[in-house]
Parts: C-alpha cells; sequence; structure tokens
C-alpha cells in the first residue's frame, strides 16, 4: 500500500493530540476521514497502531517507531520541498560561467566584473568562448549558466533569449591616414586597403556575407585571425578596417583611432542574453541575468524565432 503525506499527517496528529476529535480539528478534516485514515494504516501495518486508554489514544510500539518517522518526513517536506530556493548575491561564493565571444570579453566582461564586485563579491566569473554546438549542449547540462552576445543558432524550444539592444559597425583608421578625407566616401572605403578579421565572431561573419550579397569588393591587403592586433595594425599603416561598434569605440580609446561612420549601408544585429528552460526560474539565473520589460516588470522570451 502506497503510504501518502495525508496519512503521515493524521499519523502524526493522533500522536500529538491522543484525540481522533482533536486530530481532526488540527488538520481541518472531518472525524470520519480521520477515522478512515487510521483504518488504512492499520491494514496496511497489520497493527492497531493507537489503542484506547483513559488517557487517550496510546500508541503501540510500532507506531511509536512509525511516528519517529514520520515526524522526520514532513520536517523534510517542510524545510526542504516546500521551503522556495534561496540566492543571496551578498554572500554566494558561486562561480558563474558566461559564454562570451572574444568580442563580448572586451565589450561586456569589464561591466560584469564592476557590477559582481559590488554586488556578489565572493563569487567568481568564468568567461568561455565555445562553438555553436558546444554552447547549446552547455546551457542545458548546466556547464555554461547564460550566454551574452550575438548567438543566432541558439534556437528551440528548450532555450530563451532576451534582447539587451541593437548595436552596429564602425570603421577604424588612424588619424593622418591620407586615404581619408574629412568626409568618408563610399569610394574611399572601396578603395582603401582594409584589414579583415577572421575571427569566430559571428557578428563579423554576418558583415563579410552582406558585403557578398551587396557584390561589394573591397582592397584587402591583410587577413588577422584575432582582434587584439587590430588597434596597433591600423594605428601604423594607412589600412582601414570594420568592426562591431562597441570593440571600435574600446579600441580608439586605447590608440588614437579615428571612429568613422560607414559610408555605405551596413547591417544592425541584436545583442541578446540566452538561458536554458532548466533554470528559468532558478533565483541564482535569475539574479545574474535579470530580465526586465519596458516597465521594470520581468520579461521572458522564447528563443524560437532566433
Amino acid at each position: 500500500m502506497k503510504h501518502d503525506l495525508n496519512l503521515i499527517r493524521v499519523l502524526v496528529a493522533i500522536a500529538d493530540t491522543r484525540r481522533v476529535a482533536s486530530a481532526a480539528q488540527l488538520l481541518e478534516m472531518t472525524q470520519p476521514g480521520i477515522s478512515n485514515a487510521l483504518r488504512r494504516l492499520r491494514e496496511s501495518f497489520g497493527d492497531p497502531l493507537f489503542v484506547r486508554t483513559a488517557a487517550g489514544m496510546e500508541p503501540t510500539p510500532q507506531a511509536i517507531s512509525l511516528i519517529q518517522a514520520g515526524r522526520e518526513i514532513l520536517t523534510l517536506h517542510a524545510t526542504k520541498m516546500l521551503k522556495p530556493v534561496q540566492f543571496d548575491c551578498r554572500t554566494t561564493d558561486t562561480e558563474f560561467r558566461i559564454a562570451m565571444s572574444d568580442v563580448g570579453e572586451m565589450v561586456f566582461l569589464p561591466k560584469i566584473r564592476a557590477s559582481f564586485n559590488q554586488r556578489a563579491p565572493d563569487a567568481t566569473l568564468r568567461s568561455v568562448n565555445l562553438s555553436p554546438n558546444a554552447l547549446a549542449s552547455g546551457l542545458e547540462d548546466g556547464t555554461v549558466d547564460l550566454a551574452v552576445g550575438y548567438f543566432p543558432d541558439l534556437r528551440g524550444s528548450n532555450c530563451f533569449q532576451q534582447k539587451l539592444f541593437a548595436h552596429g559597425f564602425v570603421c577604424l583608421a588612424r588619424s593622418g591616414n591620407p586615404a581619408i578625407g574629412r568626409r568618408f566616401t563610399a569610394k574611399q572605403f572601396l578603395e582603401t586597403e582594409h584589414a579583415v578579421v577572421h575571427a569566430e565572431s559571428r557578428s563579423q561573419e554576418m558583415f563579410e556575407q552582406f558585403l557578398r550579397r551587396k557584390g561589394m569588393k573591397r582592397r584587402i591587403a591583410l587577413h588577422v585571425s584575432h582582434y587584439l592586433s587590430i588597434p596597433f595594425v591600423i594605428a601604423n599603416s594607412d589600412l582601414i578596417v570594420t568592426v562591431p561598434l562597441a570593440v571600435g569605440i574600446s579600441f580608439a580609446k586605447l590608440t588614437r583611432l579615428r571612429v568613422l561612420r560607414p559610408p555605405i549601408e551596413v547591417p544592425r544585429f541584436d545583442i541578446k542574453q540566452y538561458w536554458h528552460r532548466r533554470v528559468h526560474h532558478d533565483p541564482r539565473n535569475r539574479w545574474a541575468a535579470p530580465r526586465r520589460g519596458a516597465h521594470g516588470q520581468t520579461q521572458r522570451r522564447r528563443c524560437c524565432a532566433g
């Protein structure tokens, strides 16, 4: 016979009150309901469990052992299963694993770290850079808590997303580049020698595909695999480069580079945060990635539309 929590509650209530009527009142049940539950318990254990005496319902030796176990079960249920999961950012020493590209690290990581240092001083941050397939698996199995950036491959009903802001591209050139006048023209853009970054960033890939679809051919003089070399290359040459807006602004702060608005139509893309359905209601995840709508209300959107 299966014993549900209601039968355990009846057993403990009778032990505490020593009266069927008092147990019924305590549990807000009818006396017939208490009597029926006691009958089921007796049939299940083959023991009377309680015997009527002048002092009330006295437990049998078997009932005494069951009552002790029942109290432990009810306490465990109340403190562990019914108690909401708590998370306190001020005391947590957990590690937060956030997936970002190298571009994302340059743009987001300083601000995220500053926020954690103020609000969660004992927490640890780990930035990871994964392939699209590995990222989807990482979110699913919990090795990655959150992804922040441009990840168009993260689709499906088990992944949620929220747009943080729209982003675009800028061009960088050294101050005094003779090929660039006060006004940056489309002709200058196409005829000036370019450096092209072939990083894993999907935003850069999107820009190159956009130019190919438009049939625009630049004079490419240099191919590099990483963004980190770009500010030094551009600052010491007459090359120009097109990079995501936030990256360009960051590089311009490091070296004396001109940030130029592209003189051609360029695509825009959405920077989003992504999380898995399994942590959709997790307080820890909700704190790390607050979902706020236009009026300050929690907003969560499924990543089906991409």
